[in-house]
C-alpha cells in the first residue's frame, strides 16, 4: 500500500502521472511488437523456424492481463513511489541495450536457423537471457510503483512459470544450434 506523505511518494503534482507511465508502457510494448513482427517475418523469410509456438499464446495472455490489471486498479491521479519509477526508467535503458545488441534477431518469439550467430556481446556478456531479467524486474517493479503488491506477486509468479517453459525451450534450441 502506498503511504501518503512519505518521502518516497509523489502525488504527481496534479498530473495523471500513473496513467502517463502506463500509457508509455503500453505504447512501448505496441511498438516493440511491430518491431518484433517485422524481424520475425524477415528471419522466417531467411529460412528460420519458430520454436515454442505452443506457449506463446499463454505468454501474450499473461502480459496482456498484466497491463489490463494495472489500468483497472490504478487511479490516473494516484500517487507513485518515485524511486521505483526511476528504477523503471533504468530498466528501459537495459531493455534498449538488449534490443540494440540483438538488432534484427530480436523478436518476441523463439526464431532460429543454423546459420544465426550466438550473440555474446552487450548485456549477453554478463547474463544469458538479459531480456527476461529486464522483463522480470519490470513485472515486479511496475505494480509496486503504484502500491499494487498483489499484482506484483501474482504476475511475477505467472511470469516465472512461463519463463521456465520459454527458457527451457530457448536453451534447447541454442544447444542444438551451437552444441
Amino acid at each position: 500500500m502506498v503511504q501518503h506523505g512519505a518521502w518516497w511518494i509523489w502525488d504527481g503534482g496534479g498530473l495523471p502521472v500513473a496513467y502517463i507511465i502506463l500509457i508509455f508502457l503500453t505504447l512501448q510494448r505496441a511498438l516493440e511488437l511491430v518491431y518484433a513482427q517485422r524481424n520475425t517475418k524477415a528471419l522466417l523469410a531467411r529460412g528460420a523456424h519458430e520454436y515454442g509456438r505452443g506457449h506463446y499464446p499463454a505468454m501474450v495472455a499473461i502480459h496482456t492481463a498484466f497491463l489490463v490489471s494495472l489500468f483497472v486498479f490504478t487511479p490516473p491521479y494516484g500517487p507513485i513511489v518515485w524511486p521505483l519509477a526511476i528504477l523503471f526508467l533504468l530498466l528501459q535503458a537495459a531493455r534498449i541495450w538488449v534490443l540494440a545488441t540483438l538488432g534484427p534477431y530480436w523478436t518476441t518469439r523463439i526464431i532460429s536457423a543454423p546459420d544465426f550467430p550466438r550473440v555474446l556481446a552487450g548485456p549477453f556478456k554478463y547474463v544469458t537471457h538479459p531480456n527476461y531479467l529486464v522483463v522480470t524486474l519490470e513485472i515486479l517493479t511496475i505494480p509496486l510503483i503504484f502500491g499494487h503488491i498483489w499484482i506484483a506477486v501474482i504476475f511475477t509468479a505467472l511470469n516465472a512459470i512461463i519463463l521456465y517453459v520459454r527458457i527451457t525451450t530457448e536453451n534447447r534450441v541454442l544447444k542444438d544450434r551451437h552444441g
